[in-house]
């Protein structure tokens, strides 16, 4: 039988920090005018311009509705853009403005500081093990959804 008071006390550590990983990084992207899941959308416009809201909602895991609102926020900041697709004027797709491509590498540099600043001090084997074993933990709330 496990102890409780330890499970306990793993679940508090990861709400804090998944709490503090949260307000610290809303802190940085603030700056560059962007929030929440924001760069997640941004990352995959990067990698694929023009995606409907269902592709960027799959690529994102992100629920439609939360979709449109990320996508009116951004296209009111500048950095996204809608379009029809010409194949189907049905369809709405997402395009990168160019403020949504020039502001890639300040994003890039603002998650690898904080990845660095969260591992400090972290060997090579312990980030090993802990991304291994963070993963179990997806795997497993991941499979109980």
């Amino acid at each position: 039988m496990e102890d409780t008071s330890a499970l306990e006390r793993i679940g508090s550590l990861l709400f804090r920090v998944c709490h503090l990983r949260h307000r610290r990084m809303h802190q940085l992207l603030e700056c560059l005018g962007l929030y929440g899941g924001q760069p997640s959308m941004l990352r995959a416009l990067w990698v694929q311009d023009g995606m409907t809201h269902t592709e960027l909602a799959a690529a994102i895991k992100r629920n439609p509705a939360t979709i449109t609102k990320m996508v009116k926020r951004m296209e009111k900041a500048g950095f996204v853009k809608r379009g029809i697709d010409s194949r189907d004027e049905r369809v709405s797709l997402v395009y990168l403005t160019d403020a949504g491509r020039d502001v890639k590498a300040a994003v890039e540099s603002v998650w690898s500081a904080f990845e660095m600043r969260t591992l400090a001090g972290f060997s090579e084997e312990e980030r090993a093990v802990l991304c291994r074993l963070l993963l179990r933990i997806c795997q497993n709330l991941e499979h109980d959804s």
